[in-house]
């Protein structure tokens, strides 16, 4: 049943907006969750399936964001184990390949010390006479091997875990439901949405927009308008081809553009991903390009060649949501943004960007943001300790 007054009303069950309504559940706040379609059902369900540091955000010296983010996976290998899971990664040098072994080598080190010397995080250089056992890797010029370990999810899984704990906690979910129309007052905001062919209105102290690729467009249906949203979108494609791989997970180095691909084991098939293109469309109708596909596809073949050059047996493409820049999407900062109507007593938070392994470090700073507009609670819970559960 749908109150008439909520400490918190969030608008879009993706990673973030369930992240958030698992942390203001277990500090004692009334949540209510609104997703127009399902849970992770937009960029959460479209993602490389990867809980990880962010090995090449390096390269631009993101460093806080990949230690936040190894942090994070450790805990969600904790509190997740069906989920989250860790698996060796492999990253070939070849000679023509940009990045040599030196700097493959310092970025690992780097990547170790990030992580606090962990076991985990350790890497190694691969003997010569264990080349032939990776997958049918392209031997042809390859000058060294280099192992190391991320973690590997079911994106729409964990996003269902996370809202699961969230609705133990008290938090409660409407879907399929229309957010249409939040006015901020003084004191509260008045939130209304369409639910069960019915027209509904309730009260919240704050509202939290964590709409995804759909930021801007519930943006535009809260006022006043106190700030504008300077982003873009960037679509990202995956390919799903037949095959496995035993091995683990190969990081190559596309060949036209030096971009990051990751080929990776999924369901008994080959995942490859991904690109990264500016999206000007509606966000319900993205979907995976023809260059795109035959982009991954390539690259795919010129490190597996063995065999003939796959067919897709499905695409499917989501997007991401980054600061606006004339530069390439691949080199541009990938922290969260978190946009405030009020920096003292704020009445709406807008997410904007952030990773699939940060959602709960993202959370917390969401609820942190948020504590002078809410009343004083009873916590439930700590998220650092909350167990999610496979929700099969």
């Amino acid at each position: 049943m749908i109150d008439k007054q909520y400490d918190i009303v969030i608008i879009g069950a993706g990673i973030h907006g369930v992240g958030v309504a698992q942390a203001a559940a277990a500090q004692g706040y009334s949540v209510l969750v609104l997703e127009q379609s399902a849970i992770a059902a937009g960029t959460s369900s479209k993602s490389s399936k990867l809980i990880h540091g962010g090995l090449r955000y390096l390269e631009t010296a993101q460093f806080s964001l990949v230690k936040e983010c190894l942090r994070e996976r450790a805990l969600l290998l904790n509190l997740a184990p069906e989920l989250v899971k860790l698996v060796p990664f492999y990253i070939p040098i070849y000679k023509h390949t940009r990045r040599g072994p030196w700097k493959i080598r310092a970025g690992l080190m780097l990547y170790q010390f990030l992580a606090n010397n962990s076991p985990s995080s350790r890497f190694q250089v691969l003997d010569k006479s264990e080349w032939p056992a990776l997958d049918g890797l392209q031997q042809k010029d390859l000058l060294s091997v280099f192992r190391y370990h991320d973690a590997q999810t079911d994106d729409v899984l964990l996003s269902k875990a996370v809202m699961s704990s969230a609705e133990t906690l008290g938090a409660q979910l409407c879907v399929p439901a229309r957010f249409t129309q939040g006015t901020i007052h003084k004191t509260h905001c008045d939130v209304h949405f369409e639910y069960e062919n019915t027209s509904v209105q309730c009260v919240a102290k704050v509202i939290v927009n964590a709409a995804g690729p759909w930021v801007s467009e519930v943006q535009k249906k809260i006022s006043p308008q106190r700030f504008n949203l300077n982003i873009e979108l960037v679509q990202g494609t995956h390919v799903l081809i037949e095959g496995q791989l035993n091995q683990g997970i190969y990081y190559l180095e596309a060949p036209h553009d030096q971009r990051a691909v990751f080929v990776m084991p999924w369901h008994q098939k080959i995942l490859i991903g991904t690109t990264e293109n500016v999206y000007y469309g509606n966000p319900a109708e993205v979907k995976p390009l023809a260059d795109e596909i035959e982009y991954l596809l390539q690259t795919y073949h010129r490190y597996f060649p063995q065999t003939q050059k796959p067919d897709a047996i499905s695409a499917f493409a989501g997007l991401r949501v980054l600061p606006m820049s004339e530069g390439s999407p691949f080199k541009r900062k990938r922290e969260v943004q978190l946009l405030l109507d009020n920096e003292d007593k704020p009445k709406l938070l807008s997410i904007v960007g952030g990773k699939l392994t940060a959602y709960r470090a993202t959370a917390e700073r969401v609820m942190h943001r948020l504590k002078p507009s809410l009343p004083p609670s009873l916590a439930r819970g700590d998220t650092h300790l909350l167990p999610l559960n496979d929700p099969t």
